[in-house]
């Protein structure tokens, strides 16, 4: 699963109510473009190049998979809902809101619409100071200098005002109370490609399962009679000696962790893969491991029907799963929710999203983090 990549927009406003324009841009942006991980102070500043009443400006960092001329797309069809009308004529006008596309990752695009990163940003105050706040690791790509660097050199002599503090839109989900989150899900359900997209955007670890890498997955899917019970000792071990490792590192009273499973999973496969014999002793030797593992402060279990999760197995294209029948997906489905019941002591989020794409989609994905968020409020 690739990474999301790293965008800083600049925002100004100089006509109506200034402060509003922002923050429902803001609010736009996040619905629609990415995920919006910080909001610097607003500026009031000195309109630039033309004389007009001054500008409030901010600037913010989003993650997204949307590519920058989608982006720059995006951000012009905001413009419009915020109520800029664009004139033909030349040269510097007052506006309602004006949305730059500062930059994309540490990339150089120079194409007719778009030049990142833009290319007058080192001449601007109200665009440096703002993206200061924002405490980026980034450098410019062409002059290799960061943030205050380019302060440094800058030939703008405007005074450049702090008004005030806006609210990061995340900062309403404080999934940073638990140390420790579980994503699980059937095969196919996406538990990997959200954990690592709310790590990204809650700076979080990640524990990921190592599952490509099980020598006796292809010959299950080939002979599940002859091979279920080498391959669930397999998943026990390699769980067990995983989580072990990985959890090790980290101090569960201050890292926040995220994980794509939780090793109860091994019991659930096991119980329909195994005959009864193999399954007792199975069951045997998972209690002793189980008594050792951390449990999760949130487990969140992503629901999709089956007729979802074959399209999903298909999408990805793992060649070994492409003969999973619908009956054993299932069963898995079965075997999670009875387990769910069943856990009184466990902090459990059931999240349907079997009509939801959180990858292509932003608004499914705010969907998840708003269910996270009552499921937190309580």
């Amino acid at each position: 699963m690739k990474s999301q990549h790293q965008v800083i927009l600049s925002i100004g406003s100089n006509q109506g109510n200034r402060l509003d324009n922002v923050k429902h841009c803001i609010e736009l942006i996040h619905q629609k473009i990415g995920t919006v991980i910080k909001v610097s102070k607003i500026y009031e500043t000195p309109s630039w190049g033309f004389d007009s009443d001054a500008f409030y400006n901010c600037a913010l960092v989003l993650h997204t998979y949307s590519s920058p001329h989608k982006i720059l797309t995006q951000a012009l069809k905001i413009e419009k809902i915020v109520g800029r009308i664009r004139s033909e004529d030349k040269g510097y006008q007052s506006r309602i809101i004006d949305i730059d596309l500062i930059a994309f990752n540490e990339e150089i695009i120079d194409s007719e619409k778009l030049q990142i990163p833009h290319p007058l940003m080192q001449d601007r105050k109200f665009v440096l100071l703002p993206i200061r706040d924002l405490d980026l690791d980034w450098k410019h790509p062409v002059f290799k200098k960061n943030i205050s660097e380019l302060l440094e050199i800058s030939s703008d002599q405007s005074v450049c005002e702090v008004l005030e503090t806006i609210e990061n839109p995340l900062q309403s989900i404080a999934l940073e109370q638990f140390n420790y989150v579980a994503f699980e899900g059937n095969i196919g359900a996406g538990k990997t490609t959200l954990a690592i997209k709310i790590a990204e955007d809650f700076n979080a670890k990640t524990v990921l399962e190592r599952f490509a890498d099980n020598p006796f997955l292809p010959k299950f899917y080939k002979d599940q009679n002859r091979y279920a019970f080498p391959l669930e000792m397999s998943f026990l071990a390699d769980r067990y000696q995983q989580l072990s490792d990985d959890l090790a590192q980290f101090d569960l009273f201050k890292d926040f962790l995220v994980a794509d499973y939780h090793i109860f999973k091994s019991l659930i496969f096991a119980k329909i893969t195994l005959a009864e014999d193999e399954y007792r002793l199975y069951r045997n030797l998972f209690d002793i491991v189980y008594r050792e593992m951390p449990k999760p402060d949130l487990y969140i279990y992503l629901y999709q029907n089956s007729e979802r999760l074959l399209q999903n197995i298909k999408k990805r294209g793992r060649s070994y799963e492409q003969k999973i029948p619908a009956d054993y997906l299932d069963k898995i489905n079965t075997g999670y929710l009875e387990y769910i019941k069943s856990q009184t002591e466990l902090n459990v989020l059931i999240i349907d999203v079997s009509d939801k794409d959180f990858v292509k989609n932003q608004e499914d994905y705010l969907f998840v983090l708003e269910e996270i968020r009552n499921k937190i409020a309580g």
